[in-house]
């Protein structure tokens, strides 16, 4: 499945960092995790922090997938508001799957900081009304975080335009995000455990897989079985190939990064992210390297030479969005890209089994604006779930509350 067009900054950043050998023999072990990308690199950390055997496979180099094509904006903030979320599950359901996404943050950046040089800092988040009938929603969505302990402000129209220089209806700004450099962070994980034991291969692709009570026998497109306890899809937005129906939308996203700015002409864009109200969003954030970051323009395009054809037509886009936006900051950019991503009904992941698998096999299906943050969530409810122990969002992040 061809997952991004044109030239993702991280993997022009970063290069190749490493060759990981393709699996040439057969194998045991307690996890198979199948994905090479930042979702199986944090499970397959997890798990083998936590004393289990675990192979890694990847049909591709390590990160070559969605993962290079990430604009990792690291938040808490579901795509579903938590007001709406609260109507949908209950307010106890909603506020718990926000919780574990806030406390997912500092998790992540714990896993970045083992790592020197990586590119994870703190960032504030903030989320402004694209027009003036979402001021009221968004003053309501702030006023219900706060009542639960999150650290939001609501800036009014004059607040936000002497603070951000965006003239809006309001914002809800958040004291909690982070940005990091996904591919960057995939290798450094997966060349640890490489080197602790843990066998990570890429080049080696899933063909088969065949459950019994005890386990499952993985069996790659040359012929090489791996016999295992459980398995994890965590293959991104190819892993809907392994279900019918379907349990998402797969569509496109596409973004371009500048040329280094000025660190006094971004002012409080260097360590603020701002996203929009309307959908498909806009949504920026900085760089380590002094870079702007810019994203949206999503479309229901899944045909991979159809996104090819609309990358720098929705870059010219986005570049005027932005200029409409900070009229007063040159912005010149320097790389410009699409890549799939999926969106399910509810904005929430999928962790766990599926009917039509069985216990063994368990997806991780980190879908939404926030696909990081659920990855590390992801992470220890797969362990939970291998371990046979209940996790408190198992059913509101699983394939059970599709009945």
């Amino acid at each position: 499945m061809d997952l991004k067009s044109g030239y993702p900054y991280w993997a022009i950043r970063n290069g190749l960092m490493h060759a990981f050998p393709p699996l040439q023999q057969d194998r045991h072990c307690d996890v198979l995790v199948v994905g090479g990308g930042i979702s199986g690199a944090l499970i397959a950390n997890e798990l083998c922090a936590h004393g289990h055997d675990v192979v890694l496979i990847e049909q591709r180099d390590i990160g070559w997938g969605s993962t290079a094509a990430s604009t990792a904006l690291l938040q808490y903030e579901i795509d579903t508001h938590l007001i709406d979320l609260a109507d949908q599950y209950g307010e106890s359901a909603a506020v718990l799957a926000y919780r574990a996404c806030a406390e997912a943050i500092p998790a992540l950046r714990a896993v970045a900081a083992g790592f020197r040089g990586v590119d994870c800092h703190p960032m504030h988040s903030l989320y402004y009304a694209s027009k003036r009938r979402h001021g009221s929603v968004l003053e309501a969505e702030c006023a219900l975080r706060r009542k639960h302990g999150f650290d939001v402000t609501w800036l009014d129209r004059a607040k936000l335009q002497a603070q951000y220089g965006i003239d809006a209806p309001g914002a809800i700004l958040s004291a909690l995000a982070a940005r990091v450099d996904p591919y960057q962070l995939t290798y450094r994980l997966l060349m640890r455990l490489a080197k602790a034991g843990c066998a990570v291969h890429d080049r080696t692709t899933l063909h088969t897989l065949q459950t019994t009570a005890r386990g499952v026998n993985a069996i790659t497109t040359e012929g090489t079985q791996i016999r295992a306890r459980h398995v994890v899809l965590a293959t991104g937005y190819a892993g809907q190939h392994w279900l019918k129906p379907r349990v998402a939308r797969n569509r496109s996203s596409y973004a371009f990064i500048t040329d280094p700015v000025d660190p006094d002409q971004l002012g409080a864009l260097s360590n603020t992210m701002v996203w929009e109200s309307a959908r498909p969003y806009l949504y920026l954030r900085s760089t380590g390297d002094h870079r702007l970051l810019v994203g949206g323009e999503d479309d229901a395009v899944d045909v991979p030479a159809r996104r090819d054809a609309r990358v720098q037509g929705k870059a010219r886009t986005l570049l005027k969005q932005v200029n409409q936006l900070f009229p007063d900051l040159p912005l010149q950019p320097a790389f410009s890209w699409g890549g799939t991503f999926a969106e399910t009904a509810d904005g929430l992941p999928f962790f766990g089994p599926h009917p039509q698998w069985g216990p063994r096999v368990l997806f991780a299906m980190a879908y939404g604006g926030n696909g990081i943050t659920y990855s590390m969530v992801g992470a220890g409810l797969l362990r939970a779930r291998i371990e046979r122990r209940r996790h408190p969002l198992q059913a509101l992040f699983g394939f059970e509350r599709l009945r």
